[in-house]
């Protein structure tokens, strides 16, 4: 695992500062400890820094072909890399190192630009061809790792694992796009390809980007590949329970492959509790857990994690963590380099502090809820399809659009006890009740909060537009299966492995997702959806999978997440810190907020009259994002 860095000149050969490279390039320091390297030539500087996972020997970075005609830089792991040898040396290419990395280059060599479908893993790179003069980038199927671009106003193009990269060239101008502060009010981060600064993007999950030295001045992102579900597959239920424990196990051990310490998170739920079954099936060894608790028991998932380390013997780690743990605001806005308002980053950036302690390589159960069907938050939303299905939308939209309308709020409720979200949902087409059960801030309460010159700047945009785009490319009418699609495309990329990446490269630990392999999604997506939700249980299958091995609690108790007391928080310790974000100068100096607005979500929270922590969490968050741009800029 490590960052990546780099600068081209699309049009000419003019040089770029060694020092100016290494200062970008060292800002992720966290990121690659062990080793950093350096190439540079007319035109182009590449830089990268190292984490050693495989050949710790003979894998520094960049590495080049025989000539020195191909240069990468590489963060991530290719998981048949081992198959994908001897195959390259049968059409006569030569290894000099037994690492991933050159495996990708010589694939570059024998296929070119379809190399990327032939590579298994997790993946972001740079490549460049001198000879073809190209500059050729890349990210994995499911967005597991990050990559950032912009192009600088003298026409050069700079990329980096993380944004803080872009940031921390002089060149780069530092301009709010008001489409990703919608986008963050809304679903909690800044959706791909978007960034929070115009003109910077994130490459897309599942495509490359290829510049050629006097080719077109700013060529858009193609996809590779695509997930499609089919929900045809006539396997029946045993067969598919035996077939995903195969498939499962083939996962596990391929990311079971590394040349340092390697364990698992163990949390206690469904997901992680499999994939570490499945590696004690694997390892000859005891299974090395890390698992947290926290000291309120109704956070608290460590006894169920202990039940499956006691089980399989593991040589299980816990540390409990105070819920008052909140003193991470600061470094996380660091990290994140990006508004983001996952309260669960903290404990999973404690939970990467304590592996690290420990191992190297971390294998973890994400995922596993998109694949598997597993939130209640389907669920309901089938609940809600079958009634919108009964009723045209011109009859839905009137009737439930009043009772939504008129009936009051009740966020402290239950989800399924709050008629008024319900109401709004029955009155909006399939795309656009997810969207708002998807939604931190639903379209009314963002409209009440942005000013009238925001709102212009905005020119109508909503972030709604961005699960309409991805639900027009899912290529599938079934309402689970549209649901799933959006969220491998928006809320798996931009939230969970965002979450997971940056937490665990703080601590130079790398972390592996089994439940992520793209072929074993691409053969969950044939599975009709009774194998997913049966009976109003989500993950059937994954969990009738599991049943003999792992203990009836685990699979089938209530789903307790990784979260953390956030309205307490804001009325007890972190009062004063979200006092001083909400009425201070930094925030509204925006304009971009109503100052009224604003004090009375404060003051309506701390009076108890109103639960309002996911929006004073939310603007805690972006005060904290626009301190840190104020400190590196």
């Amino acid at each position: 695992m490590c960052g990546i860095a780099g600068l081209f000149d699309p049009q000419g050969l003019r040089p770029f500062d060694p020092a100016l490279m290494r200062r970008i390039n060292d800002v992720q320091s966290h990121r690659g400890p062990d080793s950093d390297g350096l190439h540079l030539e007319p035109g182009l500087a590449l830089g990268h820094r190292r984490l050693s996972v495989i050949d710790l020997s003979t894998g520094d970075q960049p590495q080049f072909n025989d000539d020195g005609s191909v240069a990468i830089v590489f963060n991530g792991e290719i998981y048949n890399y081992r198959q994908l040898m001897p195959e390259l040396q049968s059409l006569g290419y030569r290894f000099r190192t037994r690492s991933d990395t050159e495996v990708i280059v010589r694939a570059w060599e024998a296929w070119g630009p379809a190399c990327v479908q032939r590579l298994r893993g997790m993946f972001a790179f740079a490549l460049w061809d001198r000879r073809q003069q190209t500059l050729f980038l890349a990210r994995d199927r499911l967005g597991v790792k990050p990559m950032h671009y912009a192009w600088l106003p003298d026409g050069s193009f700079v990329f980096g694992s993380e944004l803080k990269v872009i940031t921390a060239h002089p060149a780069f101008e530092r301009r709010i796009d008001p489409l990703a502060v919608e986008d963050y009010f809304s679903l909690g981060y800044v959706a791909d390809p978007r960034c929070i600064y115009q003109n910077a993007h994130k490459l897309p999950s599942a495509h490359t980007l290829t510049l050629r030295r006097g080719g077109p001045a700013r060529p858009e992102p193609v996809p590779y590949w695509d997930v499609r579900f089919t929900n045809d597959n006539p396997i029946s239920a045993a067969d598919a329970q035996a077939e995903l424990r195969e498939r499962l196990r083939e996962s596990v051990e391929l990311r079971m492959i590394a040349d340092v310490p390697l364990g698992a998170f163990l949390s206690g739920g469904v997901d992680s509790s499999a994939v570490v079954a499945t590696m004690a099936g694997l390892s000859p060894q005891p299974v090395h857990t890390c698992a947290i608790g926290f000291d309120d028991p109704k956070f608290n998932e460590s006894d169920f994690a202990k039940q499956v380390a006691e089980r399989y013997r593991t040589d299980h780690r816990l540390e409990i963590v105070g819920t008052d743990d909140f003193g991470l605001i600061d470094r996380l806005a660091w990290l994140y380099d990006e508004p983001f308002a996952d309260s669960s980053a903290l404990p999973t950036y404690r939970v990467c502090e304590m592996a690290r302690k420990h191992v190297t390589v971390a294998l973890s159960g994400d995922g596993g809820d998109e694949s598997f069907g597993g939130y209640r938050r389907y669920r309901m939303h089938l609940g809600e399809e079958a009634l919108r299905s009964r009723l045209p939308l011109g009859v839905r939209r009137p009737v439930f659009g009043a009772l939504g309308s008129i009936y009051p709020k009740a966020d402290w409720a239950p989800r399924p006890l709050r008629a008024k979200t319900t109401f709004q949902a029955l009155a909006m087409d399939s795309v656009q009740a997810y969207h708002h059960s998807m939604s931190h801030l639903r379209a009314e309460q963002r409209a009440a909060l942005y000013t009238p010159a925001f709102q212009q700047q905005l020119g109508g945009y909503s972030s709604l537009d961005v699960f309409a785009q991805h639900a027009e490319a899912a290529g599938t009418d079934d309402p689970l299966a549209l649901i799933q699609y959006i969220d491998y495309k928006t809320w798996l990329v931009g939230d969970i492995n965002t979450k997971v990446d940056r937490a665990s490269m703080a601590h130079s630990l790398e972390v592996r997702e089994p439940l992520l392999d793209h072929e074993l999604i691409e053969w969950l997506a044939t599975l009709p959806n009774r194998h997913k939700i049966d009976g109003g249980e989500g993950k059937a299958l994954l969990k009738r999978a599991m049943e003999p091995m792992l203990p009836h609690d685990v699979l089938y108790r209530p789903k307790m997440g990784f979260s953390v007391p956030l309205a307490s928080w804001l009325r007890g310790p972190l009062a004063e810190r979200a006092r001083e974000a909400v009425t201070g100068d930094r925030l509204l100096g925006t304009g971009l907020f109503q100052p009224e607005r604003l004090r009375q979500l404060y003051d309506q929270h701390q009076a108890g009259t109103s639960d309002h922590a996911t929006p004073l969490w939310m603007f805690v968050m972006f005060e904290a994002f626009l301190r840190q741009a104020e400190t590196t800029a």
